[in-house]
């Protein structure tokens, strides 16, 4: 059974997926007391999604389900305002809520995945195809949702939670992806989102929307 521990939280209005990239803006006093005790001690914090309320001032409603973060990067930009550059390393789960004096602290355990399947290779790679689709029709649109010809880690996993963390979708959809423990399904799920959204765009390319 993974160990309960204690962890720095910063609650956020978006999802983090292990390997995605989290830049922040930080200028908040609690956020930047916590960030520069995390530079001091592991460069870690957890990031869950908020389900109601809003990132400054608290009272917010998170989910339960969420990521490590680990600082890479970080600096003033000037007395009052620091930027940060973090990536999402294991899943969490907060058993418990500490307060939030002098930032908001958890009770977290890992939230391991289940084992990846053998045939997990099929369903990322449709995936893929998938985002590459959605990829070229949102530059013809003019917009710009990441490099058609990018190159995926070798590792499904770690490649199934790259295309997770490019993916265009709602926060919601997103959460819910990050919840699922069998990565064969969160890979099918992503295809589904990325493919409905692809159907989106051909339509206003169409003119039908």
């Amino acid at each position: 059974m993974t160990a309960r521990r204690r962890m720095r939280m910063f609650p956020l209005s978006a999802v983090l997926f292990p390997r995605g990239a989290l830049p922040l803006h930080i200028f908040e006093p609690r956020y930047l007391a916590m960030v520069g005790e995390a530079i001091d001690d592991d460069g870690t914090f957890g990031v869950v999604l908020i389900e109601r309320g809003s990132e400054v001032g608290g009272g917010d409603v998170r989910f339960d389900i969420g990521t490590v973060a680990q600082i890479v990067n970080a600096g003033f930009i000037d007395d009052e305002r620091m930027a940060v550059m973090a990536v999402g390393s294991q899943r969490i789960r907060v058993d418990e809520w500490l307060g939030e004096d002098p930032y908001p602290q958890a009770v977290v355990t890992d939230h391991p995945q289940s084992e990846a399947a053998e045939d997990l290779a099929g369903p990322v790679d449709a995936a893929w195809r998938s985002w590459r689709r959605l990829a070229a029709l949102a530059s013809e649109l003019g917009a710009n949702v990441g490099a058609i010809d990018m190159e995926l880690p070798d590792d499904k996993v770690d490649a199934l939670w790259t295309l997770c963390a490019l993916a265009p979708l709602e926060q919601i959809d997103r959460q819910r992806l990050l919840e699922l423990s069998d990565p064969v399904e969160r890979a099918h799920r992503l295809r589904g989102g990325l493919d409905d959204r692809a159907l989106m765009l051909e339509a206003r390319l169409a003119g039908d929307i």
